[in-house]
């Protein structure tokens, strides 16, 4: 990490670029490629969204970014509640009503604080920002300064960017964006990794390495996943509920005092913490008459009864 106060060159083929992706890679679990993408289009000074599903590393590799050029990232939750004025900031109404309408008593809003800091404003949800909130984000989009009344113009740093990130999956509550917020977005989809690549994200976050975690976690790798194809889900568990599961198994197993992962109990434990890890993730269908207990059942029946039998001779 760069030393406070002190932030690198992030323009486009600054020095130190290359360097900067092969330290910022090493903090995270594949995503080469998308690292890439994203860490081209910010260091070219421009602003991003980042499209995906939850729990796909995209708050990590911005982190891992701002981290190594030593500048601040100010997270924002676009919901219905989010207003222009929670954005950009207002005035303090004590104050006001003692002094009147000052720039010393302004209240500077997370994209005011961003781009005085020169750090990356990250709005999670980006469409389910209310359109006039998203507006407010053009002028600091496009000439990188705002005008705020009884303030004067606010220049920002060259490090600001403006980062969003949406979930393409999920349409309840999400507003489609205008042609003027988009067009001046650059995009890098974000999907989810690979199961060798979601292991070894479980390994890590889990810190788990003995004899129940090789055998726990494909499995909590392999039904997690398989809620992001079944066909009664409309939207399946990201990896943050392998990770979980995992974690449950272990004091699940200690609690029922399991040998080993090759104890009897191991299954029928396993489908419990699934129920405790993943039922709460798992967003049914609107059509589908079942409940995320019987989902889980299927998928569990699928890894634990079904793919066993089949891969036995005779």
């Amino acid at each position: 990490m760069s030393t406070p106060g002190r932030q690198r060159d992030t323009s486009a083929g600054g020095p130190g670029v290359g360097a900067a992706r092969q330290r910022i890679a090493a903090r995270l679990v594949g995503r080469g490629r998308e690292l890439e993408l994203a860490l081209a289009a910010v260091a070219a000074g421009r602003d991003l969204v980042l499209e995906g599903p939850p729990g796909t590393s995209k708050t990590t590799m911005l982190k891992a970014i701002t981290e190594e050029w030593g500048i601040p990232l100010l997270f924002v939750e676009g919901n219905a509640d989010l207003t222009p004025a929670k954005l950009v900031g207002h005035h303090n109404p004590a104050r006001v009503l003692r002094e009147d309408y000052s720039a010393d008593n302004f209240v500077a809003g997370p994209l005011v604080e961003a781009m005085r800091a020169g750090g990356f404003l990250y709005m999670e949800e980006f469409n389910r920002a209310p359109e006039d909130t998203l507006n407010a984000l053009l002028t600091a989009m496009a000439d990188r300064a705002v005008e705020v009344p009884r303030v004067g113009l606010i220049t920002a740093r060259p490090s600001f960017r403006v980062v969003a990130s949406m979930n393409p999956y999920d349409n309840v509550g999400t507003t489609r964006l205008s042609t003027s917020v988009s067009d001046r977005l650059n995009r890098v989809v974000v999907d989810y990794q690979d199961a060798a690549a979601e292991e070894g994200i479980v390994a890590l976050r889990s810190g788990l390495a003995d004899d129940l975690a090789r055998r726990a976690t494909p499995d909590a790798v392999a039904v997690t996943r398989a809620t992001r194809t079944h066909p009664d889900v409309r939207q399946g568990s990201s990896v943050r509920g392998a990770i979980d599961l995992a974690l449950v198994v272990h004091q699940l197993a200690a609690l029922r005092g399991l040998s080993g992962p090759d104890d009897e109990r191991y299954p029928e434990t396993f489908y419990d913490a699934m129920t405790v890890a993943l039922s709460g993730r798992v967003r049914l269908d609107e059509a589908a008459e079942t409940t995320p207990e019987r989902v889980l059942r299927q998928i569990w029946e699928d890894r634990f009864i079904l793919n066993p039998a089949a891969a036995q001779p005779g």
